[in-house]
């Protein structure tokens, strides 16, 4: 897979035949200020994340899905996409919206995290200001 003109901020982390997973400045959410679960995540997947266990393999005819994660409970709604090209440009176009400032993750939470939203409001433009 690939990922041309991914915004700045977003690095490539893992690539597999049907997965890839995108992150938003490990180098600040490093485990070290934030809990590693902090560190935003793009996942491209082909077939839902989070199949039953014993599942490995997607079928063919499944579609791809993009997906942004806070945490492993945080997320937005997933994206579905009918090819890896268009879940891949799908991908790009969540990270750029994301590093723009207009994904609005606020509204992920149940339980606010006020440190967290501020250094995520300093790593992000928020158009909005």
């Amino acid at each position: 897979m690939e990922f041309d003109g991914l915004a700045d901020g977003w690095e490539v982390w893992s690539v597999e035949s049907t997965k890839a997973v995108l992150t938003f400045r490990p180098d600040i959410f490093d485990s070290h200020e934030f809990p590693p679960a902090c560190l935003p995540t793009i996942y491209v997947t082909k077939g839902r994340r989070g199949r039953r266990p014993g599942r490995d393999v997607p079928n063919p005819g499944d579609p791809w899905y993009v997906t942004l994660y806070l945490e492993p409970d945080v997320s937005d709604d997933e994206r579905r996409y009918d090819s890896r090209e268009d879940a891949e440009r799908g991908a790009v176009e969540l990270a750029t919206q994301f590093a723009g400032g207009d994904v609005d993750y606020r509204e992920l939470y149940q339980v606010p995290r006020p440190r967290y939203f501020e250094k995520l409001d300093e790593l992000v433009v928020d158009e909005q200001t």
